[in-house]
């Protein structure tokens, strides 16, 4: 027994240290989250199947309970596969195709349950959902896609925009006189210099207008925690990199971008230049708060 109860000490403190060696703080936030929805969905199970052993319960009841647990087990193994694919492709940035419809399952059908624990013991909200804009972003550069300029959509929030510019641009960006005020004026040198696709949105509606007008195969978005969160699940299965913006002056007010980071993820989906008929690349003007 000593022999054993060592052995297992020894495995979990082995898998502790790759995890704190491989998975930053913010990603071991979320996948952490995952973790203990799962356990929570196992206690679950254990009570549905000691009320569907119950000899009280009528034999239709006894049915619909193990019905039940048969649909949470099936749902547990399919996320406890999705888990170990996510942790697995972040330490090793390997695309995990066999995997990518488990770690769908596990994002998707766990997320929820995340945030409610979350709450629970008291942990920010914006930093699960910043911590699940990382595990995204991880995800999607394993994938390593190569892409046309074309075919790569840049979503950007109206906030952006100077509160005090009297110029409408959710419908139509080009009407931006490029006064350098704003982030947008940089956004526009962006789309000038790789040839990308550039939509503002006021909001969920109008970003899935762009989406379906564009018909793009990636998608890089700034926006808030909340508004990544949501539009990367709904853009799925659309590999979608985020940026989350700054908010020196409260919330979607005068926000602001890092314009590195937003370039770097643009870059990051493009082919090689040589590959792109007609691209002369040259650096963009990002003069603006770099």
């Amino acid at each position: 027994i000593y022999r054993r109860l060592t052995t297992d000490v020894q495995i979990r403190e082995a898998i502790l240290m790759i995890v704190r060696n491989f998975l930053p703080v913010r990603k071991r936030l979320f996948i952490g989250l995952l973790g203990v929805s799962i356990l929570i969905a196992g206690l679950l199970l254990t009570g549905i199947w000691y009320l569907a052993l119950n000899p009280q319960r009528t034999f239709f009841d006894q049915i619909l309970l193990v019905a039940l647990a048969g649909m949470l087990v099936g749902g547990m193994v399919v996320a406890a596969f999705g888990i170990g694919g996510i942790v697995l492709t972040i330490i090793y940035s390997k695309d995990i195709t066999a995997l990518h419809g488990p770690m769908r399952v596990a994002l998707s059908l766990f997320f929820p349950i995340a945030l409610v624990i979350g709450r629970i013991f008291h942990i920010d909200v914006d930093k699960i959902k910043c911590s699940f804009v990382e595990v995204n972003n991880d995800l999607v550069k394993s994938r390593e896609l190569k892409l046309a300029p074309a075919q790569i959509l840049l979503l950007a929030p109206h906030c952006l925009q100077n509160s005090e510019c009297p110029y409408k641009i959710t419908i139509k960006i080009d009407n931006c006189h490029r006064c350098g005020r704003c982030p947008v004026n940089d956004l526009l040198n962006l789309r000038d210099t790789y040839g990308i696709k550039v939509g503002m949105a006021t909001g969920g509606t109008l970003a899935r207008k762009f989406v379906q007008e564009y018909r793009p195969r990636a998608i890089v978005a700034i926006a808030c925690e909340r508004d990544l969160t949501s539009g990367i699940q709904d853009s799925n299965p659309i590999p979608v990199l985020g940026v989350t913006n700054e908010r020196p002056f409260g919330p979607c007010f005068n926000t602001q971008i890092k314009l590195p980071k937003v370039e770097e993820a643009i870059r990051y989906f493009l082919i090689e230049k040589s590959r792109v008929a007609g691209t002369d690349h040259k650096e963009p003007d990002l003069s603006y708060n770099k």
